[in-house]
C-alpha cells in the first residue's frame, strides 16, 4: 500500500470504529434496562449496560475529566500519526486506537452528566472480568498489534532496508 491509502486506510478505521461504537451504544442504551443481565452465552457472555465514569474496571471514577483529556490527546495524537503515515501495518493499530479514544471520548463530552465528565457506556460482560464497549475492544486490539508492529514487524522492516544488497558480477 502507498502512502496515500495507507493514511486514508487510518483515517477511515477511526471514523468506522467511532460509528460502530457510538451506534452499538445507542442500541443498548434504546434497548436494554440498566444493571440487568441479558444472556448470550448462559453466563459466560452477556450484555450488561452500565455507565462508566472511570477508566478500565472502573478505576479512577472521580479522575472522568482526566480521562477525557488522555482521550483528547489520543485522538489527536492518533489523527498527526494518520496523517504521517505510510505502512499498512502501522494503519491498523493508529486506526483502532484512534477511534476507540474518539469513541469514548463522544461519551465523555456528549452523555450525562456531560461536558467531559459524561460516563462511559459499557455493556459487553465476560463472566467476572470486566465489561466494556466497542470503543475498549478497538483500543485494546489496537495496543497488541502496535506491540506486535513495533517489536517484530518495524524491526525486520528496518533490517531489511540497512541491508547492503549483494554484489553483482558482470562477466566479460
Amino acid at each position: 500500500m502507498t502512502s496515500k491509502p495507507a493514511k486514508l486506510f487510518a483515517l477511515a478505521l477511526m471514523a468506522g470504529i467511532l460509528a460502530i461504537d457510538q451506534i452499538s451504544k445507542w442500541a443498548v442504551v434504546e434497548n436494554l434496562q440498566p444493571e440487568t443481565a441479558y444472556p448470550v452465552i448462559g453466563d459466560i457472555f452477556r450484555l450488561y449496560l452500565v455507565r462508566n465514569p472511570g477508566a478500565a474496571f472502573s478505576f479512577g471514577t472521580s479522575a472522568t475529566i482526566v480521562f477525557s483529556f488522555i482521550q483528547m490527546a489520543a485522538v489527536v495524537v492518533c489523527i498527526y500519526l494518520a496523517l504521517r503515515n505510510t505502512s499498512t501495518w502501522a494503519a491498523w493499530p493508529i486506526g483502532l486506537i484512534g477511534g476507540g479514544a474518539a469513541g469514548n471520548l463522544t461519551d465523555r463530552i456528549f452523555r450525562s452528566p456531560g461536558g467531559l465528565h459524561g460516563h462511559v457506556v459499557d455493556f459487553f460482560s465476560f463472566g467476572s472480568f470486566a465489561i466494556f464497549n466497542v470503543a475498549d475492544a478497538a483500543i485494546t486490539v489496537g495496543v497488541i498489534l502496535y506491540l506486535i508492529y513495533a517489536f517484530f514487524v518495524e524491526p525486520r522492516q528496518r533490517a531489511r532496508a540497512t541491508e547492503e544488497p549483494e554484489e553483482v558480477t558482470v562477466s566479460e
